[in-house]
């Protein structure tokens, strides 16, 4: 094995193509029980980053470790292709559509870019060692995949969810459409907040509600005090909205006259609008004030009457902020809308998609929405409805694209019904079938899907799959036989792309009679109803002989994503796998954390701390990086940087110079001819199996568990404690001086070569592009890759000579000796262990375990002469030294004054008395001239 990953990796690659590698895996592999691995697409756009690479690490070794399992799994890449990202990257080049090229012309060039932007990811993927399906990866973007997408849209029109709607949804300003809940962010914004008073009518009444009568008023008039940070929705307001169940106050608010607020915010009102002392005039509950009316103050503008607003009951308003009363646009808000909805309120606003409010709007007419916040304050203030304003810093829903302010806006969109026909009901029982790693991650989606309005599936662009519904224009309703249209279209998708809607006219799909009545939806679906989609269209795309007799595909084993995909990917996964056929799409769920620098700060250009993974498989190699994802607890945040892929880079030096090691020693070693049967090995060796399956099981829950990091931890472990820092120590002696055919010397070479088919197999879904160089080298047929191979069964001998509890008594001992020769060395009394001699001191079972070793005991402690004696001849120099609670010994070690040998390096008598060989000791003359020593043990 040689060093030089970041120069060899890309070699073993190009024979990894050459030759197939994938599609012989799948072969090879074809008859066992299936695992299905769902990849969750990528967007098609810009090059990979740090967190795509953890991303598809994470699935690679999923997948590899599933065929360590036995299963047969494919691992079929995607790529999600459709949205705003590509259309914005087309229009710098051509424009908007219209302009330089038409619709038909815009969608080919998104498809064009596209493509590119995948070629060059594939490229970066595929350099990671992640071995995919990377010649036939699914893409949202393909005819067939389009086609199957309208097929999942049918079933679930025909399963009821499909609702058309105006309503309240978020509204990018600058993408000029709705947006997902996946697609919104939440950033800090500086908004005005405004108390505003709403003139009630007929004040003798509202007053006589409090129990106020003319005695402390009479008519003089009532304001109902509503606080907002959203002046701009004044113009579209219809109501005011009051919790039933709350006290309400009728209120001197000294220069402000008579207003109504909440009683559990009295003080605070009072205290902003800055009166000390205001008169509580009388109370009454929420639910009186039901139905009372106000006067829109822009009516005094205008000159003209809006209307009656009325004053409605809502369970949303609360007492944690304003006034508890709460200023009602059914426009722009989801409580305002469903609060107005019960009371038959129409939904209406005047501003339009562009962001311009209409002409002849009062105050607003013809303004940008972005730009009307003081001008509706300054007309607030001249009317007096203004009772207060101020900057207010809050929390405020952005476009994770633009990350600009959106705003609520209501329009006719299509949805998926939450609750219309129990989609949201199924979807919480999904959720408590389905495993989540970790555990927190159930919580999560569960508390998103329970509270999450309606999805908005429709959306205002060009390059997308088209919502391809007919309305009728009179009601506005889906054509009666829309789940057999839908069908219709899919399959003229399929067989000519989505021009086959785009291009087509109502005519195409309507018999004449119904022609006129009908007109065809503009809209395009929802990116995420795309990617949603997957769970059954990429094995319509490329497995179709995997769906069953009703062409539905089978559930996932796994999903896997960024903590951010409860309420993106996973979520909408779920949602049209339940409305369609009533279960999730996957069995597991597992979601990994972001990446940070080591002092856990985003990656932010800006900062410095990017880490790119092109340039650490350029400069470190990808198996190191790797191992690097493997050694971080993705339950959390993954931190990286330069310093910690030094330390992963060394870790990753030990492991491979642990194989280094067993692969030397292999060298000449035929398994056929040369192979030790297990209850012949040695002890020691009988041992190192029964560990080394033991550290397979455990390894092997890890992968199970989905717990790299601790496959890492058992790993790093082995190599450095349990092979490094003993066996492999202890073995130097057998394997460097006994004949090379010996029993003794092939025991020790078979526990190697079983030790290295273990290992290879642990490493090969982490450390790909080693495992698989160190299989070629391995005796033994290697004809079948090493990402074929299900776990190493261990063989483990019947009996050992030395029993388990002997063992613990012996790692004990000679942890202890080694601290005992560490004083000796320090003192100089020693240089290495070899120049020493060691009595060991002890009675009972502990004498009795380490004299099974006999002679051998000084093999065990690395030293040129041991013993084990009564504890009754212990010297009064000797140390003591505890094993655990019950078990004691004494150890008496000193400088040993012979000689050298020149070949094994221990200092024994004998040395210089053998005329033939002056400078060896008698062991190395019988092992070269003899018939070699006798090892039993050690």
């Amino acid at each position: 094995m040689q060093a030089g990953l970041a120069v060899r990796e890309p070699k073993m690659l190009e024979g990894w193509e050459a030759e197939g590698l994938y599609a012989q895996i799948d072969r090879a592999t074809a008859s066992r029980p299936d695992y299905w691995f769902i990849d969750g697409p990528p967007y098609a756009n810009g090059d990979i980053h740090i967190g795509h690479a953890v991303n598809k690490v994470l699935k690679d070794m999923i997948v590899k470790a599933a065929r360590l399992d036995g299963f047969h799994a494919p691992f079929t890449p995607g790529w999600d292709c459709h949205g705003l990202p590509i259309e914005l990257q087309v229009e710098k080049k051509f424009g908007k559509v219209g302009e330089k090229l038409n619709a038909a012309e815009f969608r080919a060039e998104c498809r064009k870019y596209a493509q590119e932007q995948i070629a060059r990811q594939c490229v970066d993927f595929k350099r990671l060692g992640v071995l995919a399906d990377w010649d036939k990866p699914y893409l949202t973007m393909q005819p067939k995949f389009e086609a199957e997408q309208l097929r999942v849209l049918s079933r679930i029109v025909d399963n009821g969810h499909v609702t058309r709607g105006f309503k309240p949804v978020h509204w990018c300003l600058d993408c000029g459409s709705s947006l997902a809940e996946a697609e919104v962010e939440y950033q800090d914004k500086q908004s005005f907040a405004i108390d505003v008073g709403f003139t009630a009518h007929e004040p003798a009444k509202v007053a006589a509600l409090f129990g106020a009568s003319g005695g402390v008023g009479g008519d003089r008039p009532i304001k109902f005090l509503i606080w907002t940070t959203t002046p701009w929705t004044i113009p579209a307001n219809k109501a005011t909205s009051v919790n039933a169940d709350l006290d309400y106050v009728l209120v001197e608010m000294g220069s402000f006259g008579r207003v109504i607020v909440a009683e559990g915010l009295l003080e605070a009102c009072a205290k902003r609008y800055g009166i000390e002392a205001p008169v509580v005039l009388g109370k009454t509950r929420g639910a009186s004030l039901d139905r009372l009316t106000y006067s829109h103050p822009f009516d005094a503008i205008s000159g003209v009457d809006s209307g009656a607003k009325l004053i409605l009951l809502g369970d949303h308003v609360s007492l944690d902020a304003g006034t508890g009363l709460v200023h009602t646009a059914p426009a722009h808000g989801v409580d305002d809308y469903n609060v107005s909805k019960a009371y038959g309120i129409a939904v209406e606003s005047p501003l339009l998609g562009t962001g311009v409010y209409a002409a002849g709007t009062p105050v607003v007419g013809g303004l940008y929405v972005r730009k009307v916040d003081e001008a509706v304050i300054g007309a607030l203030r001249d009317v007096g409805a203004l009772i207060h304003d101020t900057r207010f810093q809050h929390s405020y829903p952005h476009c994770w694209r633009h990350k600009t302010p959106l705003i609520f806006r209501a329009t006719a969109q299509w949805f998926v019904s939450m609750d219309g026909n129990g989609l949201r009901e199924q979807a919480l029982a999904a959720i408590g079938k389905t495993e989540w790693i970790p555990g927190w991650g159930e919580d999560r989606i569960r508390g998103m899907v329970g509270e999450r309005p309606d999805w908005c599936i429709s959306r205002q662009r060009t390059w997308g799959v088209p919502m391809a519904v007919l309305v009728n224009k009179h009601t506005l309703t889906l054509h009666p036989q829309t789940a057999a249209l839908l069908k219709r279209v899919a399959d003229a998708v399929e067989a000519n792309g989505l021009e086959a809607w785009f291009g087509s006219t109502v005519a195409d799909w309507l018999p004449t009679t119904e022609v006129d009545d009908y007109e065809k939806c503009p809209d395009t679906l929802d990116v995420w109803f795309d990617s949603g989609s997957v769970h059954q269209c990429s094995f319509v795309s490329v497995h179709p002989d995997k769906l069953d007799a009703d062409g539905l595909a089978p559930q996932a084993d796994m999903y896997l994503e960024g903590s951010d995909q409860h309420r993106g990917w996973f979520q909408s996964s779920l949602l049209t796998s339940v409305a369609m056929r009533g279960r999730a799409p996957y069995k597991a769920v597992l979601t990994h954390g972001f990446t940070v620098d080591e002092k856990g700060n985003k990656m932010s250009k800006s900062l410095g701390n990017v880490v790119a993974p092109q340039t650490v498989t350029k400069t470190l190699g990808a198996d190191v990086l790797r191992l690097w994802v493997a050694a971080s607890d993705y339950s959390g945040e993954i931190a990286i940087s330069d310093n910690l892929l030094k330390r992963i880079a060394d870790a990753y030096r030990r492991i491979r110079n642990t194989v280094r090691y067993l692969l030397s020693n292999l060298h000449g070693f035929d398994p056929a001819l040369h192979a030790v049967t297990p209850d012949a090995l040695l002890s020691m060796d009988r041992w190192a199996l029964s560990e080394l399956a033991r550290v397979q099981d455990g390894i092997k829950a890890a992968y199970g568990a989905k717990q790299f990091h601790q496959v890492y931890q058992q790993l790093h472990n082995y190599c450095a404690v349990d092979l490094g820092s003993l066996y492999l120590d202890v073995l130097k002696d057998r394997l460097y001086t006994l004949p090379e055919a010996s029993h003794a010397r092939r025991s020790a070479q078979t526990v190697l070569l079983h030790i290295a088919e273990a290992m290879v197999r642990w490493i090969a879904p982490i450390l790909s592009f080693t495992a698989d160089e160190i299989w070629k080298l391995l005796p033994g047929d290697r004809s079948q890759t090493v990402f074929i191979q299900t776990w190493y069964p261990v063989p483990v001998a019947a009996s050992n000579p030395i029993a388990p509890t002997d063992w613990t008594v012996l790692l004990a001992t000679r942890e202890a000796v080694k601290k005992e020769l560490e004083t000796l060395r320090a003192a100089g009394t020693i240089g290495s262990a070899l120049d020493a001699d060691v009595a060991i001191y002890a009675d009972g079972a502990t004498h009795d375990a380490l004299a099974k070793v006999g002679d051998e005991l000084r093999f065990w402690l690395l030293t040129s002469g041991a013993s084990t004696q009564p504890l009754l001849r212990k010297p009064a120099a000797a140390s003591e030294a505890r094993l655990d609670d019950s078990q004691t010994v004494w150890i008496a070690a000193s400088a040993t004054a012979a000689e050298k040998c020149g070949r094994c390096w221990h200092r024994r008598a004998d040395v210089g008395t053998h005329a033939t060989h002056p400078a060896l000791c008698g062991r190395c003359i019988d092992n070269i001239d003899g018939s070699g020593e006798a090892r039993q043990h050690v």
